[in-house]
Protein backbone atom coordinates (compact mmCIF):
# COMPACT_ATOMS: atom_id res chain seq x y z
CA UNK A 1 0.00 0.00 0.00
CA UNK A 2 1.44 3.11 -1.25
CA UNK A 3 -2.12 5.55 -0.65
CA UNK A 4 -2.26 7.28 3.09
CA UNK A 5 -5.22 9.20 4.39
CA UNK A 6 -6.29 11.39 6.96
CA UNK A 7 -8.72 14.17 7.66
CA UNK A 8 -8.89 17.94 8.26
CA UNK A 9 -11.44 20.75 8.26
CA UNK A 10 -11.56 23.76 5.84
CA UNK A 11 -13.79 26.97 7.68
CA UNK A 12 -15.08 29.28 4.96
CA UNK A 13 -16.76 32.32 6.90
CA UNK A 14 -18.08 30.18 10.14
CA UNK A 15 -18.78 27.29 8.37
CA UNK A 16 -16.60 23.69 8.25
CA UNK A 17 -16.38 21.11 5.85
CA UNK A 18 -14.53 18.08 6.27
CA UNK A 19 -11.02 17.78 4.25
CA UNK A 20 -9.80 14.62 3.17
CA UNK A 21 -6.14 14.60 2.66
CA UNK A 22 -4.62 11.64 0.34
CA UNK A 23 -1.11 10.64 0.17
CA UNK A 24 0.33 9.14 -2.76
CA UNK A 25 3.86 7.71 -3.12
CA UNK A 26 5.04 6.57 -6.32
CA UNK A 27 8.26 5.98 -8.32
CA UNK A 28 9.44 9.38 -10.15
CA UNK A 29 11.86 11.65 -9.21
CA UNK A 30 11.72 12.82 -5.44
CA UNK A 31 9.04 15.89 -4.93
CA UNK A 32 6.33 16.89 -3.13
CA UNK A 33 3.36 18.31 -5.03
CA UNK A 34 0.05 19.29 -3.69
CA UNK A 35 -3.20 19.68 -5.39
CA UNK A 36 -6.91 20.49 -4.52
CA UNK A 37 -6.47 24.84 -5.06
CA UNK A 38 -4.14 25.60 -1.92
CA UNK A 39 -2.95 28.54 -0.91
CA UNK A 40 0.12 30.15 -0.65
CA UNK A 41 0.85 29.13 3.34
CA UNK A 42 -0.61 25.38 2.57
CA UNK A 43 2.02 25.24 -0.63
CA UNK A 44 4.52 26.47 1.84
CA UNK A 45 3.70 23.26 4.03
CA UNK A 46 5.58 20.75 1.69
CA UNK A 47 8.52 22.58 3.36
CA UNK A 48 7.54 22.71 7.07
CA UNK A 49 5.83 19.23 6.80
CA UNK A 50 9.07 17.50 5.19
CA UNK A 51 11.67 18.98 8.12
CA UNK A 52 9.19 18.04 10.92
CA UNK A 53 8.92 14.47 9.74
CA UNK A 54 13.06 14.22 9.42
CA UNK A 55 13.53 16.47 12.13
CA UNK A 56 11.33 13.86 14.65
CA UNK A 57 13.21 10.51 13.63
CA UNK A 58 11.43 9.24 10.80
CA UNK A 59 12.64 9.33 7.21
CA UNK A 60 10.75 11.26 4.35
CA UNK A 61 9.89 9.01 1.12
CA UNK A 62 12.98 9.77 -1.51
CA UNK A 63 10.67 9.76 -4.15
CA UNK A 64 7.52 11.13 -5.94
CA UNK A 65 4.54 12.49 -3.13
CA UNK A 66 1.56 13.94 -4.33
CA UNK A 67 -1.05 15.44 -2.14
CA UNK A 68 -4.63 15.47 -2.67
CA UNK A 69 -6.88 17.68 -0.90
CA UNK A 70 -10.50 16.66 -1.65
CA UNK A 71 -13.23 18.14 -2.82
CA UNK A 72 -10.47 19.44 -5.49
CA UNK A 73 -13.12 22.82 -5.96
CA UNK A 74 -12.96 23.86 -2.65
CA UNK A 75 -10.39 26.42 -1.89
CA UNK A 76 -7.95 25.67 1.12
CA UNK A 77 -6.20 28.13 3.07
CA UNK A 78 -3.74 28.69 5.64
CA UNK A 79 -1.53 25.89 7.71
CA UNK A 80 -4.14 23.85 9.94
CA UNK A 81 -3.55 20.70 7.21
CA UNK A 82 0.08 20.68 8.30
CA UNK A 83 -0.80 17.26 10.91
CA UNK A 84 -2.97 15.71 8.55
CA UNK A 85 -0.47 15.87 5.59
CA UNK A 86 2.79 14.37 7.85
CA UNK A 87 0.27 11.35 8.94
CA UNK A 88 -1.04 10.96 5.51
CA UNK A 89 2.49 10.69 4.21
CA UNK A 90 3.30 8.96 7.23
CA UNK A 91 1.04 6.27 7.03
CA UNK A 92 1.61 5.85 3.13
CA UNK A 93 5.45 5.50 4.08
CA UNK A 94 4.85 2.42 6.52
CA UNK A 95 1.72 1.10 4.46
CA UNK A 96 -0.48 1.02 7.48
CA UNK A 97 -3.51 1.99 8.38
CA UNK A 98 -3.80 3.08 11.65
CA UNK A 99 -7.73 2.70 12.73
CA UNK A 100 -7.67 5.86 14.88
CA UNK A 101 -5.99 7.69 11.81
CA UNK A 102 -9.17 6.70 9.88
CA UNK A 103 -11.92 8.33 12.43
CA UNK A 104 -9.61 11.29 13.48
CA UNK A 105 -9.84 15.18 12.12
CA UNK A 106 -6.71 16.89 12.34
CA UNK A 107 -6.10 20.18 12.73
CA UNK A 108 -2.62 22.21 13.70
CA UNK A 109 0.80 23.69 12.36
CA UNK A 110 3.48 22.14 12.69
CA UNK A 111 7.28 23.73 13.62
CA UNK A 112 10.47 22.58 12.08
CA UNK A 113 10.94 20.66 14.86
CA UNK A 114 8.05 18.68 15.35
CA UNK A 115 6.22 20.90 17.38
CA UNK A 116 2.36 21.73 16.51
CA UNK A 117 1.43 25.33 16.99
CA UNK A 118 -1.97 27.02 17.13
CA UNK A 119 -3.90 27.87 14.63
CA UNK A 120 -7.04 30.12 13.86
CA UNK A 121 -10.95 28.70 14.08
CA UNK A 122 -10.62 26.03 15.84
CA UNK A 123 -14.12 26.06 17.57
CA UNK A 124 -15.92 26.66 14.37
CA UNK A 125 -13.59 23.33 12.61
CA UNK A 126 -14.69 21.59 15.43
CA UNK A 127 -18.18 22.54 15.09
CA UNK A 128 -18.44 20.87 11.55
CA UNK A 129 -16.27 17.60 12.65
CA UNK A 130 -19.11 16.77 14.82
CA UNK A 131 -21.67 18.27 12.62
CA UNK A 132 -20.31 15.78 10.21
CA UNK A 133 -20.47 12.40 13.07
CA UNK A 134 -16.76 12.38 13.21
CA UNK A 135 -15.67 10.64 16.64
CA UNK A 136 -12.47 12.55 17.57
CA UNK A 137 -10.57 15.52 16.96
CA UNK A 138 -6.79 16.26 17.69
CA UNK A 139 -6.25 19.84 18.24
CA UNK A 140 -2.83 22.09 19.44
CA UNK A 141 -2.22 21.62 23.10
CA UNK A 142 -2.80 25.62 22.89
CA UNK A 143 -5.85 25.45 21.00
CA UNK A 144 -7.53 22.22 23.53
CA UNK A 145 -9.37 24.85 25.80
CA UNK A 146 -10.68 26.60 22.89
CA UNK A 147 -11.98 22.88 21.43
CA UNK A 148 -13.15 21.77 24.85
CA UNK A 149 -16.22 24.18 24.66
CA UNK A 150 -17.39 21.62 22.09
CA UNK A 151 -19.75 18.91 24.02
CA UNK A 152 -20.16 15.29 21.82
CA UNK A 153 -17.09 14.88 20.55
CA UNK A 154 -13.83 13.57 21.86
CA UNK A 155 -11.18 16.35 22.08
CA UNK A 156 -7.38 15.96 22.51
CA UNK A 157 -4.44 18.23 22.78
CA UNK A 158 -0.98 17.44 20.85
CA UNK A 159 2.43 18.86 21.16
CA UNK A 160 4.56 16.87 19.26
CA UNK A 161 4.26 15.21 15.88
CA UNK A 162 6.32 12.28 17.28
CA UNK A 163 3.37 12.59 20.11
CA UNK A 164 0.91 12.07 17.37
CA UNK A 165 2.58 9.51 15.88
CA UNK A 166 2.85 7.38 19.28
CA UNK A 167 -0.82 8.07 20.02
CA UNK A 168 -1.87 6.57 16.12
CA UNK A 169 -0.12 3.46 16.81
CA UNK A 170 -1.83 3.01 20.38
CA UNK A 171 1.87 3.53 21.97
CA UNK A 172 1.54 7.14 23.48
CA UNK A 173 -1.15 9.35 24.84
CA UNK A 174 -2.51 13.10 24.63
CA UNK A 175 -3.86 16.02 26.35
CA UNK A 176 -7.53 15.38 27.93
CA UNK A 177 -10.32 17.93 27.43
CA UNK A 178 -9.88 20.27 29.62
CA UNK A 179 -12.23 22.57 32.30
CA UNK A 180 -13.23 25.66 30.50
CA UNK A 181 -12.76 28.50 32.71
CA UNK A 182 -15.81 30.92 32.86
CA UNK A 183 -15.11 34.28 31.23
CA UNK A 184 -13.71 37.21 32.72
CA UNK A 185 -15.25 39.27 34.75
CA UNK A 186 -17.29 41.95 33.63
CA UNK A 187 -15.04 45.09 33.88
CA UNK A 188 -17.79 47.00 32.06
CA UNK A 189 -17.61 50.99 33.61
CA UNK A 190 -20.40 51.77 35.88
CA UNK A 191 -22.87 53.89 35.28
CA UNK A 192 -23.23 55.99 38.15
CA UNK A 193 -19.94 57.84 36.78
CA UNK A 194 -22.24 60.10 34.55
CA UNK A 195 -22.69 62.89 35.78
CA UNK A 196 -25.94 64.54 35.05
CA UNK A 197 -27.23 63.97 31.60
CA UNK A 198 -31.10 62.24 32.54
CA UNK A 199 -32.05 61.81 29.31
CA UNK A 200 -29.06 60.66 27.91
CA UNK A 201 -28.79 57.89 30.32
CA UNK A 202 -32.72 57.08 29.71
CA UNK A 203 -32.08 56.50 25.73
CA UNK A 204 -28.78 54.30 26.58
CA UNK A 205 -31.35 52.11 29.30
CA UNK A 206 -33.95 51.87 26.39
CA UNK A 207 -31.54 51.25 23.99
CA UNK A 208 -30.38 48.06 26.04
CA UNK A 209 -33.66 47.10 26.72
CA UNK A 210 -35.09 46.58 23.36
CA UNK A 211 -31.61 46.31 21.35
CA UNK A 212 -32.04 49.37 19.21
CA UNK A 213 -29.46 51.71 17.55
CA UNK A 214 -28.89 55.10 19.22
CA UNK A 215 -26.72 58.30 18.80
CA UNK A 216 -25.21 60.76 20.62
CA UNK A 217 -24.59 64.58 19.62
CA UNK A 218 -22.94 67.47 21.59
CA UNK A 219 -19.86 69.32 22.23
CA UNK A 220 -16.84 67.65 23.16
CA UNK A 221 -17.01 66.65 27.04
CA UNK A 222 -20.62 65.95 27.76
CA UNK A 223 -20.15 62.06 28.42
CA UNK A 224 -20.77 60.92 24.60
CA UNK A 225 -18.18 58.75 24.59
CA UNK A 226 -18.63 57.68 28.49
CA UNK A 227 -21.88 56.60 28.19
CA UNK A 228 -21.67 54.50 24.90
CA UNK A 229 -18.94 52.72 26.97
CA UNK A 230 -21.49 51.57 29.48
CA UNK A 231 -24.08 50.00 27.21
CA UNK A 232 -23.05 46.67 27.28
CA UNK A 233 -22.70 46.61 30.85
CA UNK A 234 -26.50 47.26 30.77
CA UNK A 235 -26.80 44.24 28.18
CA UNK A 236 -27.51 40.31 29.74
CA UNK A 237 -25.05 37.62 29.72
CA UNK A 238 -25.34 35.86 26.40
CA UNK A 239 -26.92 32.66 25.83
CA UNK A 240 -25.04 29.14 25.42
CA UNK A 241 -25.39 29.76 21.63
CA UNK A 242 -25.19 33.17 21.26
CA UNK A 243 -21.48 32.37 23.16
CA UNK A 244 -20.55 30.20 21.02
CA UNK A 245 -21.41 31.74 18.04
CA UNK A 246 -19.65 34.95 19.09
CA UNK A 247 -16.82 33.03 20.30
CA UNK A 248 -16.12 31.39 17.27
CA UNK A 249 -16.26 34.75 15.24
CA UNK A 250 -13.27 35.94 17.31
CA UNK A 251 -11.93 32.31 16.49
CA UNK A 252 -11.53 32.69 13.03
CA UNK A 253 -10.36 36.49 13.63
CA UNK A 254 -7.79 35.14 16.20
CA UNK A 255 -8.61 36.70 19.06
CA UNK A 256 -9.18 34.59 21.35
CA UNK A 257 -7.53 34.34 24.94
CA UNK A 258 -5.64 31.17 26.00
CA UNK A 259 -7.14 31.13 29.70
CA UNK A 260 -10.96 32.10 29.03
CA UNK A 261 -11.64 31.14 25.79
CA UNK A 262 -15.27 31.10 25.79
CA UNK A 263 -17.15 35.02 25.65
CA UNK A 264 -20.34 34.95 27.98
CA UNK A 265 -20.78 39.02 27.76
CA UNK A 266 -21.71 41.00 24.88
CA UNK A 267 -18.99 42.30 23.09
CA UNK A 268 -17.98 46.00 22.71
CA UNK A 269 -16.38 47.25 19.44
CA UNK A 270 -14.62 51.14 19.24
CA UNK A 271 -13.19 51.11 15.56
CA UNK A 272 -10.92 54.10 14.66
CA UNK A 273 -12.92 56.50 12.59
CA UNK A 274 -10.40 56.37 10.19
CA UNK A 275 -11.04 52.74 9.17
CA UNK A 276 -11.62 51.27 6.09
CA UNK A 277 -13.85 49.13 4.58
CA UNK A 278 -12.90 45.80 4.68
CA UNK A 279 -11.44 46.89 8.18
CA UNK A 280 -15.65 47.82 9.07
CA UNK A 281 -17.48 45.25 7.13
CA UNK A 282 -14.18 43.02 7.02
CA UNK A 283 -12.16 41.91 3.44
CA UNK A 284 -8.90 40.58 2.93
CA UNK A 285 -7.21 38.72 0.02
CA UNK A 286 -8.59 35.13 -0.61
CA UNK A 287 -11.38 34.28 2.16
CA UNK A 288 -12.83 37.44 3.29
CA UNK A 289 -11.71 37.60 7.29
CA UNK A 290 -14.62 39.00 9.55
CA UNK A 291 -14.67 43.03 10.31
CA UNK A 292 -15.54 45.34 12.90
CA UNK A 293 -19.28 44.52 12.99
CA UNK A 294 -18.70 40.94 13.01
CA UNK A 295 -16.74 41.42 16.29
CA UNK A 296 -19.53 43.40 17.50
CA UNK A 297 -22.17 40.46 16.91
CA UNK A 298 -24.50 40.37 19.92
CA UNK A 299 -23.14 43.02 21.34
CA UNK A 300 -22.20 47.17 20.78
CA UNK A 301 -20.56 48.79 18.22
CA UNK A 302 -19.37 52.12 18.74
CA UNK A 303 -18.64 54.86 16.44
CA UNK A 304 -17.02 57.67 17.56
CA UNK A 305 -16.79 60.91 16.02
CA UNK A 306 -19.04 59.23 13.34
CA UNK A 307 -19.03 62.63 11.38
CA UNK A 308 -15.15 61.52 10.74
CA UNK A 309 -15.49 58.80 9.02
CA UNK A 310 -15.92 57.98 5.77
CA UNK A 311 -18.95 58.16 3.73
CA UNK A 312 -18.20 54.85 2.12
CA UNK A 313 -17.69 52.92 5.26
CA UNK A 314 -21.05 54.67 6.92
CA UNK A 315 -23.02 53.60 3.54
CA UNK A 316 -21.47 50.19 3.92
CA UNK A 317 -23.42 49.56 7.42
CA UNK A 318 -26.87 49.60 5.74
CA UNK A 319 -26.83 46.34 4.92
CA UNK A 320 -25.45 44.34 7.67
CA UNK A 321 -28.29 46.98 9.71
CA UNK A 322 -30.92 45.34 8.12
CA UNK A 323 -29.98 41.92 7.54
CA UNK A 324 -28.50 40.75 10.74
CA UNK A 325 -24.76 39.26 8.41
CA UNK A 326 -22.38 40.40 6.08
CA UNK A 327 -21.59 38.42 2.71
CA UNK A 328 -18.82 39.28 1.57
CA UNK A 329 -17.22 37.61 -1.80
CA UNK A 330 -13.82 37.49 -2.44
CA UNK A 331 -11.03 35.31 -4.78
CA UNK A 332 -11.68 32.28 -2.77
CA UNK A 333 -15.04 31.95 -2.20
CA UNK A 334 -18.39 33.67 -0.16
CA UNK A 335 -17.66 34.46 3.00
CA UNK A 336 -20.69 34.98 5.78
CA UNK A 337 -20.32 36.62 8.99
CA UNK A 338 -23.00 37.22 11.59
CA UNK A 339 -23.51 40.76 12.48
CA UNK A 340 -26.30 41.55 14.26
CA UNK A 341 -24.97 44.44 16.63
CA UNK A 342 -26.25 47.64 18.32
CA UNK A 343 -24.75 50.89 16.68
CA UNK A 344 -24.50 53.88 18.96
CA UNK A 345 -22.93 56.75 16.97
CA UNK A 346 -21.14 59.90 18.72
CA UNK A 347 -20.49 63.28 16.90
CA UNK A 348 -19.82 67.08 17.38
CA UNK A 349 -22.64 69.48 16.54
CA UNK A 350 -20.16 70.74 14.09
CA UNK A 351 -16.23 70.99 13.23
CA UNK A 352 -15.06 73.89 15.73
CA UNK A 353 -17.31 72.30 18.32
CA UNK A 354 -17.24 74.51 21.39
CA UNK A 355 -18.69 74.38 24.92
CA UNK A 356 -21.38 77.10 24.61
CA UNK A 357 -23.06 76.79 21.00
CA UNK A 358 -22.71 80.91 20.95
CA UNK A 359 -19.32 80.54 20.43
CA UNK A 360 -19.82 78.42 17.12
CA UNK A 361 -17.45 79.96 14.17
CA UNK A 362 -18.53 77.37 11.94
CA UNK A 363 -20.48 78.80 8.45
CA UNK A 364 -24.25 77.16 7.89
CA UNK A 365 -22.43 75.36 5.22
CA UNK A 366 -19.63 74.06 7.47
CA UNK A 367 -22.23 72.86 9.09
CA UNK A 368 -24.79 71.30 7.23
CA UNK A 369 -21.51 69.48 5.30
CA UNK A 370 -19.81 67.95 8.47
CA UNK A 371 -22.85 65.78 9.56
CA UNK A 372 -23.64 65.39 5.86
CA UNK A 373 -21.89 62.75 5.86
CA UNK A 374 -24.57 60.44 7.40
CA UNK A 375 -27.21 59.75 5.08
CA UNK A 376 -30.73 59.63 5.53
CA UNK A 377 -31.27 56.19 4.28
CA UNK A 378 -28.52 55.81 7.40
CA UNK A 379 -29.74 58.18 10.13
CA UNK A 380 -33.52 56.24 9.04
CA UNK A 381 -32.53 53.23 11.07
CA UNK A 382 -31.49 54.70 13.94
CA UNK A 383 -33.77 54.33 16.55
CA UNK A 384 -32.76 56.61 19.00
CA UNK A 385 -31.24 59.74 19.13
CA UNK A 386 -30.63 62.71 21.51
CA UNK A 387 -28.71 65.50 22.10
CA UNK A 388 -26.45 66.16 24.93
CA UNK A 389 -25.85 69.53 26.28
CA UNK A 390 -23.32 70.95 29.22
CA UNK A 391 -23.90 70.59 32.56
CA UNK A 392 -24.39 73.31 35.03
CA UNK A 393 -22.29 72.99 38.21
CA UNK A 394 -25.07 72.03 40.23
CA UNK A 395 -25.13 68.80 39.17
CA UNK A 396 -21.60 68.36 40.65
CA UNK A 397 -22.88 67.32 44.05
CA UNK A 398 -22.51 64.12 46.15
CA UNK A 399 -25.57 62.62 45.06
CA UNK A 400 -25.14 59.66 42.37
CA UNK A 401 -27.10 58.28 39.55
CA UNK A 402 -28.07 54.89 39.44
CA UNK A 403 -25.62 52.51 38.91
CA UNK A 404 -24.80 49.77 36.49
CA UNK A 405 -26.30 47.03 38.23
CA UNK A 406 -29.50 48.45 39.60
CA UNK A 407 -30.34 49.63 35.56
CA UNK A 408 -29.77 46.09 34.63
CA UNK A 409 -32.38 44.64 36.72
CA UNK A 410 -35.00 46.73 34.35
CA UNK A 411 -33.37 46.51 31.35
CA UNK A 412 -33.63 42.49 32.21
CA UNK A 413 -37.50 42.85 33.33
CA UNK A 414 -37.91 44.64 30.36
CA UNK A 415 -36.23 42.31 27.98
CA UNK A 416 -37.99 39.04 30.05
CA UNK A 417 -41.80 40.81 28.72
CA UNK A 418 -40.35 41.51 25.52
CA UNK A 419 -38.63 37.87 24.67
CA UNK A 420 -41.80 36.01 26.16
CA UNK A 421 -44.40 38.34 24.15
CA UNK A 422 -42.58 37.34 20.47
CA UNK A 423 -41.79 33.44 21.46
CA UNK A 424 -44.52 32.30 19.55
CA UNK A 425 -42.87 34.28 16.12
CA UNK A 426 -39.20 32.82 16.55
CA UNK A 427 -38.06 36.51 17.64
CA UNK A 428 -36.13 37.65 20.70
CA UNK A 429 -36.07 41.82 21.21
CA UNK A 430 -38.37 44.53 20.12
CA UNK A 431 -35.82 45.48 17.66
CA UNK A 432 -36.37 42.62 15.46
CA UNK A 433 -40.03 42.42 15.30
CA UNK A 434 -40.79 42.91 11.61
CA UNK A 435 -43.15 45.56 10.82
CA UNK A 436 -46.00 43.59 9.93
CA UNK A 437 -46.30 41.62 12.76
CA UNK A 438 -46.50 44.86 14.25
CA UNK A 439 -49.24 46.23 12.03
CA UNK A 440 -51.86 43.43 12.33
CA UNK A 441 -51.79 41.85 15.62
CA UNK A 442 -50.12 43.88 18.16
CA UNK A 443 -51.25 47.79 16.43
CA UNK A 444 -51.59 49.79 19.56
CA UNK A 445 -54.99 51.56 19.87
CA UNK A 446 -56.08 54.06 17.52
CA UNK A 447 -55.64 57.32 20.47
CA UNK A 448 -52.21 55.91 20.81
CA UNK A 449 -51.19 56.12 17.26
CA UNK A 450 -52.19 58.98 16.61
CA UNK A 451 -49.16 61.72 17.08
CA UNK A 452 -47.35 58.60 14.61
CA UNK A 453 -50.49 58.77 12.33
CA UNK A 454 -49.83 62.62 12.28
CA UNK A 455 -45.98 62.43 11.71
CA UNK A 456 -46.93 60.19 8.45
CA UNK A 457 -49.39 62.24 6.79
CA UNK A 458 -46.85 65.29 6.94
CA UNK A 459 -44.34 63.32 5.66
CA UNK A 460 -42.14 63.88 9.37
CA UNK A 461 -40.93 60.44 9.18
CA UNK A 462 -40.96 57.29 6.16
CA UNK A 463 -43.10 54.01 6.85
CA UNK A 464 -39.48 52.36 8.23
CA UNK A 465 -39.24 55.84 10.77
CA UNK A 466 -42.92 54.31 11.98
CA UNK A 467 -42.20 50.69 12.10
CA UNK A 468 -38.80 51.86 13.85
CA UNK A 469 -40.91 54.34 16.47
CA UNK A 470 -43.27 51.77 17.32
CA UNK A 471 -40.08 49.09 18.57
CA UNK A 472 -39.16 51.77 20.61
CA UNK A 473 -42.62 52.40 22.26
CA UNK A 474 -43.10 48.77 22.56
CA UNK A 475 -39.21 48.96 24.58
CA UNK A 476 -40.91 52.12 26.48
CA UNK A 477 -43.98 50.06 27.11
CA UNK A 478 -42.02 46.80 28.63
CA UNK A 479 -40.12 49.19 30.92
CA UNK A 480 -43.09 50.77 32.28
CA UNK A 481 -44.43 46.99 32.96
CA UNK A 482 -47.63 47.56 31.07
CA UNK A 483 -49.14 45.26 28.43
CA UNK A 484 -49.27 47.47 24.83
CA UNK A 485 -48.42 51.30 24.42
CA UNK A 486 -50.01 53.81 25.40
CA UNK A 487 -50.33 57.42 23.85
CA UNK A 488 -47.07 58.39 25.93
CA UNK A 489 -45.03 55.85 24.94
CA UNK A 490 -45.79 56.49 21.27
CA UNK A 491 -45.04 60.02 21.85
CA UNK A 492 -41.98 59.50 23.81
CA UNK A 493 -40.48 57.46 21.02
CA UNK A 494 -40.80 60.08 18.02
CA UNK A 495 -39.55 62.59 20.32
CA UNK A 496 -36.57 60.21 20.62
CA UNK A 497 -36.36 59.97 16.87
CA UNK A 498 -36.56 63.30 15.75
CA UNK A 499 -34.26 64.92 17.91
CA UNK A 500 -30.46 64.61 17.56
CA UNK A 501 -29.74 65.90 14.26
CA UNK A 502 -30.95 68.70 12.12
CA UNK A 503 -30.85 68.33 8.52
Amino acid sequence: MTLGRAYSVAVCGLDGRIVEIEADISSGLPGIHIVGLPDTALQESRDRVRAAVNNCGYQWPQTRVTLALSPATLPKMGSVYDIALAMAVLSADRKVAWPRLAETVLLGELALDGRVRPVKGVLPAVLAARREGRPTVVVPVDNLAEASLVDGIEVWGVHTLRQLRAWMAGKGRLEQRVDVQPGAEDTTPDLADVVGQAQARYAVEVAAAGAHHLMLTGPPGVGKTMLAQRLSGLLPDLTESEALEVTAIHSVAGLLSDRTPLITRPPFVAPHHTCTVAAMVGGGTGMARPGAVSRAHRGVLFLDECAEIGTSVLEALRTPLEDGEVRLARRDGVARYPARFQLVLAANPCPCAPADPRDCICAPQAKRRYLGRLSGPLLDRVDLRVEMHSERAGTFGEQQGESTAVVRERVAAARAAAAERWRPHGIGTNAEVSGSLLRRQFRPSRAAMAPLTTALDRGVISARGAVRTLRVAWTLCDLAGRTSPDLQDISTALSFRQGGVAR
